[in-house]
């Protein structure tokens, strides 16, 4: 799931990938909200919304959009620059340990707030999980060759449209099995990381207004549990290779 293999990726490899990182990603878009009375992966929103702030006076709120939309590029840039330079070096694992230091960030980020909470820190903390959240999108995007976007429900939605449409298009027109199995698999996928990123926002704002910081934490241990498996995994599978 989180391994870039020399074979194609199949679509049950990215179903898996948006169960885990749509989720986490909703979860940790809805603990924001619950938080911060704001979303940090909604940059459409936000972009939308610079547009309103530009006919007012309020020139820090136009601001602290802008940084928080750059964040979010910065955040999907430097996992491209980590990405290209792990794949370089032959790295399998690269995109674990992308996710393993995005949960330890989130982690020590979470805990900060657990014992130093205080409004006069949000705009700071939101723009780093914006940051987070431009990588956690970057990294699913890269793995699954974009056909996994885990925070940009406005294009998996475009994507799901299209692949319906094809898949209709292709009943209609008795195409090849082949060519109908294939978009009925993109649908699944699309549809999946829809399904899933909606599940986790409900997941995130119950487990918030239950637990506040502490469910961030958890969160965070989670993509680090996930993470670390994934490079045990992958490194027996490699000693057991060299053995036989």
């Amino acid at each position: 799931m989180l391994i870039k293999k020399k074979k194609a990726r199949s679509h049950t490899e990215d179903r898996s990938l948006a169960l885990v990182l749509a989720t986490t990603a909703g979860v940790l878009n809805a603990m924001a909200f619950g938080a911060f009375g704001f979303f940090p992966s909604h940059m459409t929103g936000n972009t939308s919304q610079i547009s309103t702030e530009v006919s007012g006076s309020d020139f820090h709120d136009l601001l602290f959009l802008a940084v928080l939309i750059g964040a979010f590029i910065v955040g999907a840039t430097t996992a491209r620059f980590i990405v290209i330079g792990g794949l370089k070096k032959n790295l399998r694992t690269i995109y674990c340990l992308v996710l393993l230091a995005e949960g330890l960030a989130l982690t020590a980020t979470s805990i900060f707030e657990a014992i130093f909470y205080s409004q006069k820190n949000n705009g700071e903390i939101l723009v780093l999980l914006g940051f987070l959240m431009g990588v956690h999108n970057s990294t699913s995007t890269q793995l699954s060759n974009g056909r996994v976007r885990s925070t940009h429900v406005t294009g998996t939605l475009t994507d799901a449209g299209i692949a319906l449409g094809s898949f209709i298009s292709a009943i209609v027109t008795h195409a090849a099995y082949a060519d109908r199995r294939f978009h009925q698999k993109q649908l699944y996928t699309h549809l999946t990381t829809i399904f899933s990123f909606l599940s986790g926002c409900i997941a995130g704002f119950l487990l918030f207004r239950g637990f506040g910081f502490l469910a961030m934490i958890a969160l965070g241990i989670v993509l680090i549990l996930v993470a670390v498996s994934a490079i045990a995994v992958t490194l027996h599978r490699a000693s057991v290779r060299k053995v036989a």
